[in-house]
């Protein structure tokens, strides 16, 4: 009796099996068109449209594609899963993954964002790949600071760490699930945080307006006292900017954080 794994490995050619034999053996379940000409030659294409017919291989983005486990088969390539992680490490160079997205990953949210949030040095429009979106955020050289490197499926990927997440989140609070979202991750988290970490990243980064949103976050949530020594020496720009980038620039003028307060935090809701 044929079994299914057979018969499905007679749906590909001889060089579509040599190709993904090869790449299989190397551990690249994930590869590009130029890795692929290198096993297939100058006809890779072809190829590689022929794959995707028989749903052997998933395009991830031009020129980018996945390799559909055997186990799986034909059927379930339609179900097919890659950590969007992994994917976003294939989408933009450099990069990391930030924000709200490494926010949650580090435990510091419970909210799980439908978007990617993903870190570059260019400006690129958001995307749709398989099922996700991914945000690209545009950061200058400097703001690349704090990046580690981790694990997932077998792909090493960039992620911020626990304080520089922090830090970006207060650089913009439009893509880490609003002010509220990031005051409530400091609350339940601050023990677990280093402040004097995340004054640096500020610094590096030079954006005082991430201390000024971190100060008064810390006074509404009465950590101020216990972390205002981070403070000390720093002198706060002049402008007023706003708390929250996404509400309208509407409210009050706060004199101590030099703040433009646009939205309200209560902590009151989310505290037990």
């Amino acid at each position: 009796m044929v079994s299914i794994k057979e018969e499905y490995r007679k749906g590909l050619s001889k060089k579509e099996s040599i190709l993904i034999s090869t790449l299989s053996g190397k551990g690249k379940n994930i590869f590009t068109i130029r890795e692929a000409r290198k096993i297939l030659g100058r006809h890779a294409r072809k190829f590689m449209s022929s794959l995707i017919k028989k749903r052997w291989v998933l395009p991830l983005k031009r020129g980018v594609y996945a390799i559909v486990p055997l186990d799986i088969g034909v059927r379930g390539a339609e179900g097919f899963i890659v950590h969007d992680f992994v994917i976003a490490s294939y989408l933009s160079k450099p990069y990391y993954i930030g924000f709200w997205s490494a926010l949650n990953y580090h435990g510091l949210s419970e909210q799980i964002p439908t978007t990617i949030f993903v870190a570059t040095t260019k400006a690129k429009p958001p995307i749709n790949v398989l099922n996700s979106r991914f945000l690209f955020v545009q950061l200058s050289r400097n703001k690349f600071v704090g990046i580690k490197k981790v694990e997932i499926e077998g792909h090493v990927i960039n992620i911020s760490n626990v304080n520089k997440t922090v830090a970006d989140c207060l650089d913009h609070p439009e893509h880490s699930g609003g002010t509220d979202e990031i005051a409530r991750a400091i609350y339940f988290s601050h023990e677990e945080l280093d402040f004097d970490k995340i004054k640096d990243y500020a610094l590096k980064m030079k954006n005082i307006t991430i201390l000024k949103r971190l100060g008064y976050i810390m006074e509404k949530t009465n950590l101020l006292e216990k972390y205002d020594q981070i403070f000390k020496g720093i002198r706060l720009t002049k402008g007023y900017p706003p708390l929250d980038k996404i509400a309208p620039k509407k409210g009050t003028y706060n004199e101590r954080w030099k703040l433009l307060i646009n939205v309200e935090i209560k902590p009151e809701r989310w505290m037990y």
